[in-house]
């Protein structure tokens, strides 16, 4: 008789050898080997069963006789006279009559000490299996043996195809990488610290603001490094939902936890030979830590759902705005795990304190949203070089992005007659309500010593709000506009704004607005 599998691709060949080998041994007119999937036994494979078989789905409470069989914890023999109702009456390939009597017997197939399904063999006569009943338990762990190299073929397979669809991912998302800009002192410093470091396989640890550029010193720290062939992998620990976290940093086996529907390799093993960089280090949940200290003292990973130590070479960066020395101290953070990612601390000075290069760095955003706006010859006017100048910048250089970017956007809709566009000190402050830039300086450039205005002209610097408000103010109002616009889906504002949809709802929750609340402003 012919095998069917309900699965084609390579286990069906593993799984039609095991029918064959079973029957055999077993002298048994049909074998069915079946899947539990939930509740339900799913037909994988059947020999002697007519085609139908395998279309079939045997909810385990409805089937008294395969819930007996599964329950049993080294498999049973039926009596022939057996009450309960045979699952495959009717079944029998060239025999469509209902049996009245037959030999029956089955044993639970475990794999990794859960259950992965069951093994049922039928005969047509009474007392066929009297002399292999006892060879049950073998025939079992001959099955289960078979099914577990099945089962380990088809992860190495699906982990390879995630793998390569996550490094296109990785590689189609990838943009140049942009510069660690400026002349100051202090990033002159930083860049001869990072490129002291770089040549080491020492971890370190990159402590900052937000939005001082944590990632750019990651980035150089791997193109500087002896791995720079090799892939950087970066992670933002603090998009992770910490059920997930385990999973996406270690991989996990196919049916780990629900919803593993297929095995995959974790962040660690695709940056095997190369650099991890962990951001928003300080984010990750206490389980999650010890398991990367486990990593970091030996190299070793081992994915959730699976006994298997895999080894990796890899090179970790962390960052964090976080003080994880006064984390460790409430309890929060491991200390082991901060003295093993601060082995070598780097940081990176807040945008206040690099004088001028506020400038180029604004000047550098300018050309990026010139081409991207399709505009040409964008350039900041003498009144809003010194406005940038005197501020405090607590987003750092990601709040000058952002402003710079909507400046460069308003002074597009208004293009000059000359050669020159010139972005202005009000396309800088938008068009809030009574929203100005606030001087956070001394009227004095700190490079250069040449006088700044105290305030716009025209503007009444006491009552202005600061950059902060004024940015939030715009942050708020754009984000409840994109929420109108999406019936409050928060995952497609997001995309529109082009955030990730964790970043983009602390943000708004920041902010004072919720899911589904529409332009409300909370």
């Amino acid at each position: 008789m012919e095998t069917r599998l309900h699965d084609a691709g390579e286990e069906a060949g593993h799984y039609a050898a095991l029918l064959d080998a079973v029957q055999a041994m077993a002298g048994a007119d049909a074998v069915a080997l079946l899947r539990l999937d939930g509740e339900v036994l799913v037909p994988v494979a059947v020999r002697g069963l007519s085609e139908e078989a395998l279309g079939r789905r045997f909810p385990v409470s409805a089937h008294p006789r395969l819930a007996l069989l599964l329950r049993s914890p080294q498999g049973q023999r039926l009596p022939a006279d057996c009450a309960l109702p045979d699952p495959y009456d009717g079944l029998v390939a060239h025999q469509p009559e209902i049996l009245p009597v037959h030999d029956c017997m089955g044993a639970p197939l475990r794999l990794h000490g859960w259950t992965w399904g069951l093994l049922t063999l039928d005969a047509l006569q009474p007392g066929r299996f009297d002399a292999v009943q006892a060879q049950l338990p073998a025939l079992a762990q001959l099955v289960e043996q078979g099914v577990a190299s099945a089962q380990a073929l088809r992860e190495l397979a699906e982990s390879a195809a995630h793998e390569h669809e996550l490094v296109r991912e990785l590689q189609a998302g990838a943009r140049a990488p942009r510069e660690l800009l400026g002349r100051s002192a202090a990033m002159q410093r930083l860049r001869r610290e990072i490129d002291t470091v770089a040549a080491t396989d020492l971890t370190v640890l990159v402590l900052g603001e937000t939005g001082v550029g944590k990632e750019l010193v990651a980035q150089r720290l791997h193109a500087q490094s002896l791995r720079r062939e090799r892939p950087l992998v970066q992670v933002n620990c603090a998009a992770l939902p910490e059920t997930l976290a385990d999973s996406e940093l270690f991989g996990h086996r196919r049916g780990a936890f629900t919803g593993a529907t297929q095995a995959r390799a974790g962040r660690f093993q695709l940056a095997d030979g190369g650099t991890l960089f962990l951001d928003e280090v300080g984010e990750l949940a206490p389980a999650v830590q010890a398991k990367l200290l486990r990593v970091l003292q030996a190299g070793e990973v081992q994915r959730p759902g699976s006994d298997a130590v895999v080894h990796v070479d890899v090179r970790v960066i962390a960052a964090t705005n976080r003080d994880l020395a006064a984390e460790v101290a409430a309890g929060r953070f491991r200390a082991d795990l901060y003295h093993r990612l601060a082995v070598y601390p780097l940081h990176v000075p807040p945008l206040r304190e690099r004088g001028r290069d506020v400038l180029a760095l604004a000047e550098g955003f300018l050309e990026e949203n010139q081409h991207r706006l399709g505009a040409r010859n964008l350039r900041l006017s003498p009144a809003s070089k010194a406005l940038l100048l005197q501020q405090a910048w607590p987003g750092n250089v990601r709040e000058l992005e952002h402003l710079v970017s909507r400046a460069a956007l308003r002074a597009r809709m208004e293009p000059g007659k000359g050669r020159w566009i010139a972005v202005e000190p009000r396309h800088l402050l938008g068009e809030a309500a009574g929203a100005a830039l606030s001087p956070a300086r001394a009227p004095a450039d700190a490079v250069s010593g040449a006088a700044v205005p105290d305030a716009l002209p025209g503007r009444d610097a006491a009552a202005a709000p600061t950059l902060r408000e004024a940015t939030d103010a715009f942050q708020r109002r754009w984000i409840a506009e994109a929420l109108a616009r999406h019936g409050g889906s928060m995952a497609a504002a997001a995309r529109e704004a082009g955030m990730d949809r964790a970043n983009f709802h602390r943000l708004a929750r920041r902010l004072g607005l919720r899911p589904g609340r529409g332009a409300a402003l909370g």
